[in-house]
């Protein structure tokens, strides 16, 4: 069903646009039963983005990073956070944007990417929709060091695991973000099969 003849925009108010942007909307939506419901919701939009799951089939290996994130850190997270690189598009594509980052991160250039799918990682306040891809790396394909870029305010570390150590990880609760949990179980599913 088409949403758009289910809500009716009353009011958008600009709460910030600092980081990125956080409006408060008020609208009207059609219930499943026809009645209209007035509802007020904040979102946050800070764009779309990308990430990639860099692994070596042969030796059964990932690279990961890890870096801090403060979002995580004021909800009682005290340790860094293992990921997979990613980043917003910034006007760029999803495929041209992913490869950059994946380089600027992990040091790692990636000419061949597969798109595995697409989601809204949390759907009821963030606007941001990732695009989700997984390719092979090369230990001869390290372009430079990786870390990151030092302006933007990231210090990332690159690691490399087996594929069953970082699944482990997510079971021992060293892996906790949800991107990096979403690819590793792809990766299990489908790529180190066998």
């Amino acid at each position: 069903m088409n949403t758009t003849e289910r809500v009716r925009i009353h009011d958008v108010q600009m709460l910030s646009d600092d980081w990125y942007v956080l409006k408060k909307t008020t609208f009207e939506y059609r219930r499943n039963d026809g009645t209209w419901q007035r509802q007020s919701r904040e979102t946050y939009d800070r764009g779309n983005g990308a990430t990639l799951l860099l692994y070596h089939l042969a030796q059964r290996t990932v690279i990961l990073i890890r870096q801090f994130r403060f979002p995580a850190f004021v909800n009682g997270h005290h340790g860094l956070l293992i990921e997979t690189p990613a980043g917003l598009l910034d006007n760029a594509t999803p495929e041209e944007r992913i490869k950059a980052e994946t380089e600027e991160e992990t040091g790692y250039r990636v000419k061949h990417i597969q798109k595995v799918f697409e989601a809204y990682m949390s759907p009821g306040s963030v606007t941001e929709k990732l695009h989700f891809f997984v390719a092979e790396y090369d230990p001869n394909s390290k372009a430079g060091a990786g870390g990151g870029v030092e302006t933007e305010g990231e210090d990332i570390e690159v690691l490399e695991f087996s594929i069953d150590e970082a699944l482990g990880m997510i079971q021992t609760g060293e892996i906790i973000d949800g991107k990096t949990i979403m690819l590793l179980q792809y990766a299990q599913l489908h790529l180190f099969i066998g």
